[in-house]
């Protein structure tokens, strides 16, 4: 049976979900923010869903809560290899403008991760450096990959590949909506990773 978007699209109260686990855990704000390596301002923010962390902070964070990335955004996923285009998981983040489509599965020994991003207008990440490589290919639209200090605008049929140790972030300056593939292997999106590499180091946490 087909699946609607209505009933494939999610949108996570991510906040609520941090807070949680965090006074589950007897964790005070700061103690999160230390372990989780991002200022406990911007950590505040987020639990009150008035900030929306990327998908490596989110993972940041979740690391610091001893919990797996899909604490926050997993959906049910079929058990083989194959994702068809009406069971892929969709979601959002509360009070992100950003739609995510995950396109891979993870199984044991898995390192890649690839979503689809439908990037609005007006959208800008915050900067961000951590371990792995990333991939970016845009498909529709245009977009503004910042690296290093240096931007680079994309269009349809551009492709990005960087060292996401490098402080980077993302923008949509146009009036149209872009449509981007990402690719990568950060650590921080594989639980297995979570004891063994450096914490990650956000360059920028501003609200």
């Amino acid at each position: 049976m087909a699946v609607t978007d209505d009933e494939k699209q999610e949108v996570r109260p991510i906040g609520g979900l941090i807070r949680k686990r965090r006074k589950a855990l007897g964790m005070t704000l700061q103690a999160l923010a230390d372990s989780a390596s991002v200022s406990v301002g911007y950590l505040s923010q987020v639990e009150r869903d008035n900030a929306v962390p990327t998908l490596g902070t989110l993972a940041q964070i979740a690391g610091g809560l001893d919990v797996e990335l899909e604490y926050f955004v997993a959906s049910p996923r079929p058990a083989d290899a194959i994702t068809r285009a009406v069971e892929r998981p969709t979601f959002s983040l509360a009070g992100s403008s950003i739609r995510y489509e995950s396109l891979s599965n993870e199984y044991p020994g898995s390192e890649l991760s690839s979503y689809l991003l439908t990037i609005p207008p007006g959208y800008a990440s915050e900067i961000v450096s951590h371990a792995g490589d990333e991939f970016v290919y845009v498909l529709s639209g245009e977009i503004e990959h910042m690296l290093e200090g240096e931007t680079f605008r994309l269009g349809p049929g551009d492709s990005f590949h960087f060292n996401g140790a490098k402080e980077h972030a993302l923008a949509n300056r146009g009036d149209d909506a872009a449509q981007v593939l990402w690719a990568g292997t950060l650590d921080v999106m594989h639980s297995r990773e979570r004891r063994k590499i450096p914490r990650l180091v956000p360059a920028n946490n501003n609200a």
